[in-house]
C-alpha cells in the first residue's frame, strides 16, 4: 500500500552523479569512489577487477548501511598509476568479461536447440 515501488531506490534523481570521486588527503595514490544506486553485487565485482591489476596496491568496498542504495570503493594504486585509471580500467575489463561470457553462453544455447532438432 505505502511502499514505494520496488525499483525507486535505484532510480537516479535529477542532477544526482552515478559516482563521486574523493581523493584521500591522508595517503598517496589513494581516492575513495561512491557509486549510487548499486549494491554488494557490484561492489565486491568491481573490487575483485582490480585486486587482479598488478598496479592496484589496495581495493575494498563497504556498504555504509543497508537501506542507503550506495557503496564505497578505496582504491590506492603505485605512483605511476591513478585511482581513476584503475578504476576505469576494471569497468572496462568487466564489461569486455561480460560480453564474452554472452557471446559464450549464445553459442551454447543455439548449440543445444541446434541438438534438439
Amino acid at each position: 500500500m505505502n511502499a514505494p515501488e520496488s525499483f525507486e531506490p535505484f532510480l537516479l534523481l535529477d542532477g544526482e552523479k552515478k559516482i563521486n570521486i574523493v581523493k584521500d588527503t591522508k595517503v598517496p595514490n589513494a581516492a575513495h569512489f561512491t557509486v549510487m544506486k548499486e549494491d554488494h553485487t557490484l561492489g565486491n565485482l568491481i573490487r575483485s577487477q582490480l585486486l587482479k591489476d598488478p598496479q592496484v596496491i589496495f581495493a575494498g568496498y563497504r556498504v555504509p548501511h543497508p537501506l542507503e542504495h550506495k557503496f564505497n570503493v578505496r582504491i590506492q594504486t603505485t605512483p605511476d598509476y591513478s585511482p581513476q585509471e584503475a578504476f576505469t580500467s576494471a569497468i572496462t575489463d568487466l564489461l569486455s568479461e561480460i560480453s564474452l561470457l554472452e557471446e559464450r553462453f549464445k553459442s551454447a544455447l543455439k548449440e543445444k536447440k541446434d541438438g534438439l532438432e
